[in-house]
């Protein structure tokens, strides 16, 4: 399962530039044609996040659909499977979109500073 090295990636990201503060809300894109199940990453991040300032701290998983092009025909389409097949049936596509794996945003308990509450976007 490469989520769970995938889910402790992110945490390790988040930790790295956020260091101690306590991480209230986390925010990633995974697009249908990552190759990453989404429900895999929600069912690691709790494990993943025990004992680091992420724990407790609400997952949010947007998940864009996949926009894809034919070479053969030009024709554009949505695609929603990691094997993108155009309605032609030419495999020969290139993939415009819905495959991100990225840290949207992360939200932080405010500090007795004011520090802003949130990083990313």
């Amino acid at each position: 399962m490469h989520e769970l090295a995938i889910t402790q990636s992110v945490v390790d990201a988040i930790v790295e530039r956020t260091g101690p503060a306590r991480v209230t809300a986390v925010r990633l894109v995974v697009g249908r044609l990552s190759g990453v199940v989404p429900e895999s990453i929600r069912f690691c991040f709790d494990l993943v996040t025990a004992g680091t300032p992420l724990a407790g701290a609400a997952l949010t998983i947007d998940e864009p659909a996949g926009r894809a092009r034919c070479r053969r025909c030009g024709a554009e389409f949505v695609a929603d499977d990691v094997l993108v097949l155009c309605g032609c049936g030419c495999a020969d596509v290139a993939v415009d979109g819905g495959d991100d794996l990225r840290i949207a945003s992360v939200g932080l308990v405010p500090t007795a500073e004011g520090v802003p509450t949130g990083q990313g976007d």
